[in-house]
């Protein structure tokens, strides 16, 4: 496996920033580094400076930015470090105080800006250093390095008697275009975890028979892919023979292992040569943080505020076979390794934080059923279709990444046509605290009821995500998002707030009269914001806890406010004795029928009234004129006639 230089990561080439004390060499590298000789006089600040372009092997454009370090200039400073790719750090080999300096002022400097790029630090005019002090630059640097860990490179040079001088900017480049931060863990001296995955995702792609190793022809064809020269069969030998010697299992009778070819990288990479991995992995489509570029992506999907994003066919056909490839032990479920290795090629696992990491069901053991799994994926295509493709390629989609989804139809559009072809639909659930709501969640993805409350909070996003069977034999996958009482507010502030509700459900505990009457406002509310905005939604009232005696005129409540707003009579539901009444099936039920289950507000109804009336009046208005053009042209035929006759 031999190295070559890398694309550049940028059209624009690579911008270098050169501080440092005044007085210690800035302006004179420059130069030299620019025209090759030493400058008989030096400006005191010189303008920005490109670099010759075949001065090194990547070809990619150099600008250098000189710097003052006077304090009326400090602003300046400032300004041109944020816009670094790489900062220079220059000190005096002949005045040691500019040496502490870095310590005491320049690098604490970078990290109060906030600037968080690779710093190479240049010791001019070594040929004023005094040698009766002989000191190595590890001995001296060693302590800083310790301290400052942006420092990618310390090399001494002299502008005077041409030491050194292109070096400076060559490491400085190589900082930027094969950065090591992403890829090696100086501390620890091993490969990032992400980049580990994305070699192993590489090594996956490559393995074409699947056995678990590179044989001798499919290192010769990783070969040519990244750096367009095969392997003579000597070379592929002593790769080989490299990683035996020094890891044993990186070898087998097949050929090269995973493990034998994360440690080359490792090798590689602790030889100084950065360009080879990098090399590799922009061949493969990765950029500077180790993920796909956008270019190998979903681009942005447009779409209204009503229109959601859900998996094709082929796309829910890979992932049943992802999970059957997975389910090692066969138990119809993947455990927590498992399921750690089914993302084991992706940059990190997408489902371990909020709010995928508990939404979906899982079994006594803690493991995720197919329609687990599969409900956690349409919950984040749902989301975010741009990062579910992203990781459906991660784990080895190999289609076009627009045909793992499909657009749906307006919402809107689905109420006027009185039918939809929606997959997935989402259910937002109000209701005052203590409802219930969370419980209704949880019960969804089959946890246990418990009778301590814990409030969620405004700010936090809960879902639940399952399938549920349908009567006629269909499968439909349900989102419920709760909204939380104190949240309500915040939500409705944005017109299009329910654009991306399939069905709302509000659920009041149906022993208490002051749950009842603010679910009511939670749903006048709702019907308010759905009416004035032309996001209108299908609408159902749950009546939780109800194992409890319900407050006094419950019934003749319930029965007048259904009637009033055109919507079924509530769902009563116990949770606490398991009796859920069907009530997700009648979620989903009325989610598929978006013109129905729509309430109507008072304000509605008059609106709607008004409306009538006024096209009713138009009416009349169009009838009368029409009547009136009728009469105005038999009267014209009539004179016609007359004045013929006459």
């Amino acid at each position: 496996m031999a190295g070559g230089a890398s694309a550049a990561n940028s059209t624009n080439g690579v911008r270098i920033v050169v501080a440092g004390d005044r007085g210690t060499g800035k302006s004179s590298l420059i130069i030299t580094a620019a025209a090759e000789a030493f400058p008989a006089n030096v400006p005191p600040v010189l303008p920005p400076t490109r670099l010759p372009e075949d001065m090194f092997p990547d070809r990619v454009p150099v600008t250098v930015i000189d710097t003052s370090s006077s304090l009326e200039n400090r602003g300046k400073l400032a300004d041109e470090l944020k816009r670094a790719d790489a900062v220079v750090l220059t000190y005096a080999c002949d005045q040691p105080a500019t040496l502490d300096r870095l310590s005491t002022f320049w690098l604490p400097e970078l990290r109060r800006l906030e600037v968080k790029v690779p710093v190479i630090v240049a010791g001019c005019k070594l040929d004023l250093r005094d040698e009766q002090q002989p000191v190595s630059l590890e001995q001296v640097m060693s302590p800083i390095m310790q301290q400052f860990r942006e420092i990618e490179t310390c090399i001494e040079c002299s502008a005077y008697k041409h030491i050194q001088i292109p070096e400076v900017f060559y490491y400085a480049q190589k900082a930027v275009l094969h950065p090591t931060a992403p890829l090696f863990d100086q501390e620890a001296q091993t490969l990032k975890p992400r980049c580990v995955r994305a070699l192993k995702r590489i090594f996956i792609l490559c393995d074409n028979d699947r056995d678990g190793a590179l044989s001798d022809a499919e290192l010769n064809d990783f070969q040519v892919k990244c750096f367009n020269a095969p392997l003579q069969p000597s070379e592929i030998v002593g790769v080989k023979r490299v990683v035996q010697e020094k890891l044993p299992e990186g070898v087998n009778e097949n050929g090269l292992t995973l493990t034998g070819f994360l440690f080359l990288h490792a090798l590689f990479i602790e030889k100084g040569r950065l360009e080879t991995t990098w090399t590799v992995l922009r061949k493969f489509g990765y950029n500077n943080d180790i993920r796909l570029s956008d270019d190998q992506l979903l681009p942005p999907i447009k779409r209204t505020p009503d229109q959601s994003v859900e998996l094709t066919s082929e796309a829910l056909e890979f992932l049943k076979g992802v999970f059957t490839l997975f389910d090692i032990d066969g138990d119809g479920a993947l455990n927590a390794h498992e399921l750690e290795d089914v993302f084991s090629t992706a940059p990190e696992s997408p489902w371990s934080e909020a709010p995928f990491a508990v939404a979906a069901e899982r079994n006594a053991l803690g493991g995720l059923s197919l329609d687990g799994f599969l409900s956690k994926w349409a919950l984040m295509t749902f989301l975010n279709p741009v990062i579910s493709v992203e990781n459906l390629i991660y784990i080895g989609y190999a289609g076009d990444p627009s045909s793992a989804v499909k657009l749906t139809r307006r919402r809107r559009v689905d109420r006027k046509k009185q039918q939809t072809d929606r997959n997935v639909f989402q259910c937002f659930v109000f209701g005052p605290k203590e409802a219930g709501k969370s419980t209704l969640l949880h019960a969804f993805v089959g946890r246990p009821f418990t009778e301590v409350y814990t409030p969620t909070p405004a700010t936090e996003e809960r879902y639940t995500v399952n399938i549920v069977d349908q009567p006629d034999g269909t499968r439909k996958t349900l989102i419920l998002r709760e909204i939380p009482e104190d949240a309500v507010g915040k939500l409705l502030i944005h017109k299009d707030a329910l654009a991306a509700c399939d069905i709302a459900v509000f659920v009041h505990d149906s022993s208490s009269e002051a749950s009842w009457t603010k679910a009511t406002e939670l749903l006048v509310q709702v019907a308010s914001h759905g009416e004035s905005t032309g996001y209108e939604v299908p609408c159902l009232i749950v009546a939780a806890k109800d194992d409890l005696e319900p407050y006094p005129t419950a019934i003749q409540d319930s029965t007048r406010v259904s009637q009033d707003m055109g919507i079924e009579a509530p769902i009563p539901i116990s949770t606490r004795l398991g009796d859920f009444n069907n009530v997700y099936r009648r979620i989903v039920r009325a989610a598929e029928h978006p013109h129905l289950s729509i309430p109507e507000t008072e304000a509605g109804k008059t609106r709607k009234h008004y409306h009538r009336l006024l096209n009713r009046s138009l009416m009349v208005v169009s009838v009368g004129a029409a009547v009136g053009i009728v009469g105005l042209a038999a009267y014209r035929v009539y004179a016609t006639r007359k004045n013929a006759s006459g």
